[in-house]
């Protein structure tokens, strides 16, 4: 007897997705890039690429570097500012029927408190991303998302600027990625991504020069996939709200390690790069782990990690 097809509906923040999978930031564009080669209807959400307060360049090149099992990236966070996003992003994303979360960062708090401000007044966008590992320019540099008073300062401050579901993305490199996570779930975040990449460096042994103009950039890829579900699984543990598990994901298989381990949904990234339908085949792969397994509803799947 055939098997009907499973429930895959999860919500992040009383936001509704119709499966758990959506890209990582920064990965994806704006997600007008990707609709030639991907069906936008089929994914849970879109997450755009980060959104500064005015445009940026991002940093020299050379700025990617494949890795063994992965690639470091120095981009420098370029995009199109909020302003431009607004006028010529927003026309395409108001035609989808998959919800728009929109990723953004500042270098101060005055920016982050701007930005969140003016996300509220768009009704498409279902909800924000906050990534907080960036450095306050007004205090040394020291990066947000290391340190959990600046965390939870920032997260208070768009909590009190945004009218819309407020998810925040953790970077690894720290010491305990859960004291950081129960301060920006106290400061106000009403779900978790994690995990930002982690600090990398390559070298050319031929030149003798990094391999990136920054020198260092952000490791993603299967290579840090057991890192991040380690850091998931004990987010999970530690805070009540739900929490997207990101690092690594290439696979069906990979993406229902994070479900079990509790994740509510998973974020795709350099994957994209290597097959702009991945996230196809892993919803499609989803679906079919759980008739195999008779699971009728993904949530029965979620936190389902036994020992």
């Amino acid at each position: 007897m055939e098997r009907k097809n499973p429930n895959l509906a999860v919500e992040i923040a009383g936001i509704e997705l119709k499966n758990p999978v959506m890209p990582a930031s920064g990965t994806f564009g704006y997600g007008e890039e990707f609709a030639p080669y991907l069906d936008l209807e089929k994914i849970g959400a879109i997450v755009t690429k980060g959104l500064s307060l005015r445009p940026k360049a991002g940093n020299p090149t050379p700025r990617i570097a494949e890795t063994t099992g992965g690639m470091l990236n120095a981009i420098g966070l370029q995009n199109v500012g909020i302003d431009a996003f607004i006028e010529q992003k927003v026309p395409f994303l108001r035609q989808l029927d998959t919800p728009t979360i929109v990723n953004f960062f500042g270098n101060t708090l005055e920016e982050y408190g701007e930005i969140a401000r003016r996300l509220s007044e768009v009704p498409e966008v279902a909800g924000v991303e906050l990534n907080i590992s960036c450095p306050n320019v007004k205090q040394g540099g020291i990066v947000f998302g290391t340190d959990p008073a600046a965390a939870a300062g920032v997260v208070e401050l768009v909590r009190r600027n945004l009218r819309k579901p407020l998810i925040v993305k953790l970077s690894p490199n720290v010491t305990d990625i859960t004291v950081l996570a129960r301060a920006v779930e106290e400061a106000g975040a009403d779900a978790i991504s994690c995990i930002n990449t982690l600090t990398g460096m390559a070298v050319d042994v031929r030149s003798r020069r990094p391999r990136l103009a920054n020198r260092t950039g952000g490791l993603s890829g299967p290579a840090i996939r057991p890192v991040a579900l380690r850091m998931v699984h004990q987010v999970v543990q530690a805070v009540r709200v739900p929490v997207i598990g990101v690092g690594g994901i290439v696979h069906a298989e990979d993406a229902l390690e994070f479900l079990i381990v509790g994740a509510s949904a998973v974020q795709v990234g350099t994957a994209n790069f290597v097959d702009p339908s991945a996230m196809a085949s892993i919803v499609d792969g989803i679906a079919d782990f759980c008739r195999q397994e008779g699971v009728e509803d993904i949530r029965d799947l979620i936190g389902s990690l036994k020992g």
